[in-house]
């Protein structure tokens, strides 16, 4: 039994049911379960037999950050200009004439290289949508991703996503990425009884994902859904994320993207849907209602020409949401610390006294993204939740002054840096910008080789 002590802890911002900020503070974990936590002051567990000490002096603790959605094998196809100035559909169109030579070792190299970026930036548990399946591939993808999340030590929950609308079809991929039905249905129970653990602490689970309703069948997504319950895993889409897709499903189903997917069993609290820019207020309702959730990906959003999710009407319904950065390659990163400023000043200036408070986007991305992803064991800093966090050091020159209200910090000052020290499960995952586990040089020259052979195809 590994026993953990971090004390004289400046600040720990819980994100707890109350809302907590202990001063002084300290936390004591065993086998990667938080079991003490608060005010030095008043007491703290003794130093003996203890396994490690870590000395939180000057630093400000906050829960390790949830990504609800994200596209690892596109941080690889970032910064491209033939897409800088494309809207979704036409950006996708181009950027699929790439993702149809994906291979095992770019999905290998872009999982390292983009969950390390999450790691390093305080991200604990990343949730990745991967959905391109070129034929020539064999079907290890997924498996690759999560050799890679263990290697770097992360909560890694993966989905298998798919396509089978092609371009003839009506769809928007190349023939090459889209597969039937049953090939679909088959791998994706292969998947969940492979990896997903439904226990507390788990750092393995799988969701199934169909990629969109522009992409694939209303029979993919039937069956889809049916598959998901019988076997006791989430559902997870994009959906209501431009006005191009709006207009497909009047077009195609005389229905709005949300009632469509309602008519095919897409909704409850094992769902949410990645962005839902563009719901009215009736659906919004419907949402709330029935505990169906919303990964907010401002970042993506601002750079496709998207739109601004009503993040401030979710709030007041109770409509379950998280925070995500979305592909890197729609991002350009893989940053949640920097999607929590963003996200707050978006909403400032699209809101003004309705937007959300600095602490209001990290509990989203905190608390907020477990509730999306179905987790009671993270999300937040309290006793029996497991020991996910960052530091962030309020010694560094740029917040002098900065740190009066260090549960808004993170939205209203931001953090130019990496955090000083990431901890998943009572282990240190990264540590003065650096990851634990993995050769980060090595790592980045083979992505480089890995994206020019990728570009060169092209």
């Amino acid at each position: 039994m590994k026993k953990v002590l971090i004390k004289n802890i400046k600040y720990i911002v819980t994100c707890d049911e109350e809302d907590r900020l202990i001063p002084e503070g300290f936390i004591y974990i065993e086998d990667g379960v938080i079991k003490e936590i608060g005010n030095q002051v008043s007491g703290t567990k003794a130093e003996d037999g203890l396994e490690e000490i870590i000395d939180g002096k000057d630093m400000i603790v906050y829960p390790g950050l949830i990504n609800t959605h994200h596209h690892l094998y596109q941080y690889f196809t970032r910064n491209l200009p033939q897409v800088q100035n494309l809207e979704l559909f036409d950006w996708l169109k181009t950027l699929y004439e790439i993702w149809k030579n994906l291979d095992e070792e770019v999905i290998r190299y872009s999982s390292l290289l983009g969950m390390g970026e999450l790691i390093k930036n305080g991200c604990t548990t990343c949730f990745d949508h991967h959905y391109v399946f070129p034929h020539k591939t064999g079907s290890r993808l997924i498996d690759v991703q999560f050799e890679a999340s263990e290697q770097l030590g992360i909560r890694f929950h993966a989905s298998r996503g798919s396509m089978d609308l092609s371009k003839k079809d009506g769809g928007l991929p190349p023939d090459s990425v889209v597969q039937d039905i049953d090939s679909i249905l088959n791998d994706s129970e292969r998947l969940v009884r492979q990896y997903h653990n439904k226990e507390a602490g788990s750092r393995k689970q799988v969701a199934l994902a169909p990629c969109s309703p522009f992409s694939v069948s209303a029979d993919l997504l039937k069956e889809s859904a049916v598959l998901a319950r019988s076997l006791g895993v989430r559902l997870h889409t994009h959906l209501a994320e431009t006005l191009d897709e709006e207009t497909y499903t009047l077009e195609k189903y005389n229905m709005r993207p949300l009632e469509y997917m309602s008519e095919l069993g897409w909704i409850g609290k094992d769902v949410w849907f990645a962005h839902g820019i563009h719901f009215n207020t009736a659906e919004l309702k419907l949402l709330a209602d029935t505990g169906t959730g919303i990964a907010h990906c401002p970042i993506s959003n601002m750079k496709l020409s998207s739109g601004i999710a009503r993040i401030p009407d979710m709030l007041k319904l109770n409509v379950p949401v998280g925070l995500a950065v979305d592909g890197s390659a729609s991002n350009d990163g893989s940053n949640l610390l920097e999607e929590i400023r963003v996200a707050y000043l978006l909403h400032r200036l699209n809101s003004s006294k309705a937007a959300p408070s600095g602490y209001d986007i990290l509990k989203l991305a905190t608390a907020g993204s477990a509730r999306v992803l179905g987790r009671k064991d993270i999300g937040q800093l309290s006793v029996g939740k497991m020991a996910d966090l960052f530091m962030i050091n309020s010694n560094n020159p740029e917040l002098t002054g900065a740190d009066f209200d260090p549960k808004s910090m993170l939205g209203t000052i931001g953090i130019k840096g990496n955090a000083a020290l990431t901890m998943i499960g009572g282990e240190i995952a990264a540590k003065d910008g650096r990851l634990m586990t993995v050769d980060e040089e090595k790592t980045a020259y083979m992505g480089r080789q890995s994206v020019y052979k990728l570009m060169n195809q092209y």
